[in-house]
């Protein structure tokens, strides 16, 4: 499953400007998506799956069977940190998986005590104020990421979240994408949506494309049934937090 990340080749960076990983640009696959992270941090493996509050998740990328593993576990018992980030929006860290403690996903807590996992980080992918996905990281070794090394997640997560949500959208919606009689007028209606929140946000069209985009997956929305919204006036991005 391959795509090319086309956002404008920014670079993540830590917070005294230094460059962190690779241009975004210059990714040529999902695998890239896990090793921005694998080669940011101090982390054994990743997986990045997008996901959201109404169900609707894909894997998109693993680094290992033990990543991969720990993401279809949270999937087959419906409990895990990755549901607790896209309901709050912030990492959650399990620094001790085999201290217990893990009230709110008991099963998933003691299926993890038969994998060499450590610790457990949950960083959220998110556009705007929406949670697209969320990147699940492990460490072999009880561990803790410190604040420089969360603010290193959290950019390395913004910085792929739009080719992450590009990549669900073309797998994963209903969006018509063959040519047909409708599609022109369809086209059509996007392309005024997205210039409505072109304004509404006072951003550029990318951006406000993007911010159709990311409201349609987690609503479990077509991106053209959020643009007709858009353009009769029942939807506005204006007063949704950024």
């Amino acid at each position: 499953m391959l795509f090319a990340l086309g956002w404008g080749g920014c670079v993540v960076t830590d917070s005294v400007g230094v460059g962190v990983g690779v241009g975004v640009s210059g990714l040529g696959g999902a695998d890239d998506l896990c090793g921005l992270f694998l080669s940011s941090l101090p982390v054994s493996g990743v997986s990045v799956t997008v996901m959201t509050v109404s169900g609707v998740r894909m894997a998109l990328c693993s680094s290992g069977v033990i990543a991969a593993r720990i993401d279809e576990l949270q999937f087959e018992l419906g409990e895990g940190p990755q549901s607790s980030v896209v309901r709050s929006g912030h990492i959650v860290m399990v620094p001790d998986v085999a201290s217990g403690g893990h009230d709110e996903w008991p099963v998933l807590g003691a299926a993890l005590g038969e994998l060499p996992v450590g610790a457990i980080f949950c960083v959220p992918i998110r556009m705007g104020a929406v949670t697209v996905g969320v990147a699940t990281l492990y460490s072999e070794i009880p561990s803790t990421l410190d604040h420089h090394q969360q603010a290193t997640a959290l950019m390395i997560a913004s910085a792929i979240a739009g080719g992450a949500v590009q990549q669900a959208m073309v797998s994963a919606s209903d969006e018509v994408a063959v040519e047909s009689a409708a599609a022109p007028a369809l086209r059509r209606e996007v392309h005024q949506a997205t210039g409505i929140v072109l304004v509404q946000l006072n951003t550029t069209a990318t951006v406000a494309y993007a911010r159709i985009q990311a409201y349609a997956f987690a609503n479990g929305m077509t991106v053209h049934t959020v643009a007709r919204d858009v353009v009769a006036g029942s939807l506005t991005f204006e007063n949704m937090p950024s």
